[in-house]
C-alpha cells in the first residue's frame, strides 16, 4: 500500500508498506543512537522485531529512495495492535512524515478498526489527533523485568 494521494503536505515523499523496501541499516541507525526508548536492543533484536512485526511502514525519498521514516506494528490482526518504534530522521521532519507514517499504519491500513495501543514519552500532542488517549482503569501493564 501506497501512500501517494494528491494534496499530501511534501510530494518529495513516499510511503509504502512493503517490508522488502525497509532499509534496515538507516533503521538500526537511528534505533541505537536516538531511540529513548530503545536504545537497549541489539541490532540482532531490532532485526528480529523488523522481522516479526505485523505491518512496518517506511517514508522514502523519491528521487533517491533513501528510508527517512519508519513505523512498525505487532497485532494479532483481528482486534488488537501495538504502535512502536515511529521517527522520522531529523532532517527531514516538518514534511508531515510522522502523521503521514501513522495514518498509513492505524487509519488507512488493515487494522483501521482495532483497539491500538502505544508508549511515548514524549509525543502525545501527535498521537491524540490519532484518537490515543491515557488508558482508563481497565488498562494495567508490567513494566520490563530488570536486566532484560
Amino acid at each position: 500500500m501506497h501512500d501517494d494521494l494528491p494534496g499530501d503536505d511534501d510530494t518529495d515523499y513516499e510511503l509504502d508498506d512493503d517490508p522488502s523496501r525497509v532499509q534496515r541499516d538507516v533503521v538500526w541507525g537511528w534505533l541505537s543512537t536516538e531511540a529513548y526508548w530503545g536504545r537497549w536492543r541489539s541490532r540482532a533484536d531490532v532485526e528480529t522485531q523488523i522481522a516479526n512485526s505485523w505491518r512496518v511502514v517506511g517514508a522514502y525519498r523519491r528521487d533517491t529512495g533513501e528510508q527517512v521514516g519508519f513505523a512498525r506494528a505487532v497485532s494479532d490482526g483481528v482486534g488488537f495492535a501495538y504502535l512502536a518504534d515511529v521517527f522520522v530522521l531529523d532532517a527531514h521532519r516538518g514534511h508531515g512524515l510522522g502523521k503521514r507514517l501513522i495514518r498509513l499504519m492505524i487509519d488507512d491500513g488493515p487494522g483501521a478498526s482495532m483497539r491500538w495501543t502505544l508508549f511515548t514519552g514524549d509525543a502525545h500532542g501527535l498521537y491524540r489527533q490519532f484518537g490515543f488517549a491515557e488508558p482508563d482503569e481497565t488498562a494495567m501493564v508490567r513494566p520490563a523485568r530488570q536486566g532484560t
